[in-house]
């Protein structure tokens, strides 16, 4: 069975959004990628981003906004789930880490990743 390909979306693509990158690049169900909003970005998000992923994890409403806004064609494609996670981590902190799996799985399990 081919995996779902996540994208993993927060501002500057270094805490929240690379650590649920980290956290899941091995997982056998999925593929990972992430990106940030903000053209300080570390992987700056794109176009193409969003055409490869199957479903989209944003760490917060404005994240949610921004795909909509920069990227309208994009926005109703594909799902867009928000983790309501705010920027007061760094990455790979034992609460972010602990915080990510608990809302990710839950998102997963409750099938909102589906198209």
């Amino acid at each position: 069975m081919a995996k779902q390909k996540i994208l993993f979306i927060c501002t500057v693509n270094r805490m929240r959004s690379a650590t649920a990158h980290k956290l899941y690049e091995n997982d056998e169900r999925f593929e990972v990628d992430s990106a940030g909003t903000d053209r300080t970005a570390n992987v700056v998000l794109e176009e193409w981003h969003l055409e490869w992923a199957d479903a989209i994890v944003v760490m917060e409403k404005q994240h949610h906004n921004k795909i909509r806004d920069r990227f309208p064609q994009w926005y109703g494609e594909k799902p867009i789930v928000c983790l309501y996670i705010p920027d007061e981590y760094v990455y790979m902190q034992p609460e972010l880490i602990v915080l990510l799996r608990e809302k990710f799985e839950d998102v997963y399990e409750r099938g909102l990743l589906k198209a």
